[in-house]
């Protein structure tokens, strides 16, 4: 079965725009954080933190945290995830927990829409679950403890596998990974899971999250002569 992606976002730090706001103004004020946060209009929290991201001053950004509970992206999603290292993650282990005989696998779109490259890429999955579960067989033979064989026989496991992890970043971190990843010329599955957290956290965090994305939403393309000349339109955005 092909996987499918599934983003939830766990929790995040409570009155998360509030908290931000607290921290900025904390450096131009006389009194304590604790005393902004309760005193401070929400009219003057949103102008706080337009002024933070405008002046730059996104230290202040990173007293918000959002974890999300990432399933059914494939190995080589992770692996540019983790990329990202301000941040914590968790991950399902292939060492301690045994792949399924049905477990699924991420097929690219461009592999789906093609049926003689399916057939081709199927083949090689199944080829591969048959021949995790023989070693996993042999290495339950001979006695050895299920790490062990699990950790070995996942060798043989390809990039395509599914995999589960948990994923906490702060706030301008995940402006900065919106700002790579949200672009067209990112991998188009960490591109689907960019999109799919930006929703989730504008939800919980409107003013902290307005304005980003990939510098074609934001003002100028940064990629220079490497750009896809085709920036998002509003309507591409909602549809997201």
């Amino acid at each position: 079965m092909p996987a499918e992606l599934r983003v939830t976002l766990l929790q995040f730090t409570p009155s998360p725009e509030r908290a931000v706001a607290s921290a900025g103004r904390l450096c131009y004020a006389p009194v304590s954080a604790a005393e902004l946060k309760a005193e401070m209009p929400e009219d003057d929290v949103r102008r706080l933190l337009r002024g933070l991201v405008r002046s730059g001053h996104h230290s202040a950004l990173e007293h918000a945290s959002f974890t999300f509970a990432v399933d059914g992206i494939s190995r080589a999603c992770s692996h540019q995830l983790v990329r990202h290292r301000v941040a914590s993650y968790s991950q399902q282990s292939q060492r301690y927990v045994r792949f399924q005989s049905d477990g699924d696998f991420v097929i690219p779109p461009s592999i789906a829409g093609n049926p003689e490259a399916e057939k081709v890429f199927l083949e090689a999955m199944q080829n591969a679950r048959r021949s995790y579960e023989k070693l996993v067989e042999i290495g339950q033979a001979e006695g050895r403890g299920n790490e062990s064989v699990y950790e070995d026989a996942r060798f043989v496991l390809p990039n395509a596998a599914e995999t589960k992890i948990v994923v906490t970043m702060n706030a301008r971190e995940l402006r900065h990974f919106f700002s790579l990843r949200c672009c067209r010329r990112a991998q188009w599955e960490i591109n689907r899971l960019a999109w799919a957290m930006r929703k989730l956290v504008l939800e919980a965090a409107p003013t902290l999250f307005e304005g980003t994305g990939p510098g074609c939403m934001t003002g100028g393309c940064p990629e220079g002569k490497m750009t896809c000349g085709r920036p998002y339109t509003e309507e591409e955005v909602l549809s997201l």
